[in-house]
């Protein structure tokens, strides 16, 4: 996940865990990523080409890097997304290696000076995703009943107002969690990617899609879970007035009541 003011790129130095070292062997070690949760990411880059390898230290359940790859391993088959190398976990933590893929992060300097073309290409490219994974064929699930109880969870660890966004935090807890409890009927089941912020959609130069990346809670739910948090995550990386090119990208008009239902639900779950 990607909140506003959460660590992302790696501004200063980042301890390299030994597996990592190890994996990468002469390549040279570059930590691109850090998220909120502390997981990372290095890219590994030698003769041999570039692969990237993400590392969660043990005790993280939010991140589920096997069940990452899983994912990976079952999306290829229909849309572009990175080919799982090698994966595994020890007593500190666990570790997923995959291949590079061709494309730039839509957060990268070349898309954050065109933050137009590149909201387009998310749109595009998330379409293409909704489209080509067959839901009857997919044995994941991102149900709102999964998630309603991962807030739960979350509520019952002390989390409230002040743990969410700008947006939610006039609700109080119960009448956040009230309105988690009445979803708006189902638009569209799909195959949702589960984490559409920005940068986990790659764009080759021209602006075209190129793939997804981070399909760690890929799984069957409305299409709606997915397009309400790519379009907010454009605020959040580009500013103000993208969020109606994705949806004008995807060939949808913005549905207000299911946008507002499933951005209080990505924030409390």
């Amino acid at each position: 996940m990607s909140r506003p003011l959460a660590p992302e790129i790696p501004s200063g130095p980042v301890a390299v865990p030994e597996v990592i070292a190890a994996l990468a062997g002469d390549d040279a070690v570059t930590p691109v990523w850090c998220n909120e949760l502390g997981g990372l990411t290095f890219r590994l880059h030698g003769t041999g080409g570039v692969r990237y390898a993400k590392w969660v230290a043990a005790g993280t359940p939010e991140i589920d890097l096997a069940g990452e790859a899983a994912r990976l391993a079952w999306a290829r088959r229909w849309v572009p997304v990175p080919r799982v190398l090698e994966r595994g976990s020890d007593a500190e933590g666990t570790w997923l290696v995959t291949e590079a893929v061709p494309g730039r992060s839509a957060v990268d300097p070349r898309w954050s000076a065109d933050p137009a073309t590149a909201a387009a290409g998310i749109g595009r490219g998330l379409r293409l995703l909704h489209d080509a994974l067959p839901v009857d064929r997919c044995p994941f699930d991102w149900s709102v009943e999964r998630r309603l109880a991962r807030a739960d969870e979350r509520i019952a660890a002390g989390e409230g107002p002040a743990d969410w966004f700008p947006e939610h935090r006039h609700l109080d807890l119960a009448e956040a969690r009230g309105r988690l409890g009445e979803p708006p009927a189902i638009d569209r089941l799909v195959v949702c990617h589960g984490d559409t912020c920005v940068p986990n959609t790659l764009l080759h130069d021209d602006g075209r899609f190129a793939a997804h990346v981070d399909l760690g809670s890929l799984g069957v739910a409305d299409r709606w879970a997915d397009l309400a948090v790519a379009a907010w995550s454009t605020e959040w990386n580009y500013g103000p007035g993208y969020d109606g090119v994705v949806y004008d990208a995807y060939g949808i008009d913005p549905d207000p009541e299911r946008i507002a239902y499933y951005r209080l639900l990505w924030d409390m779950a």
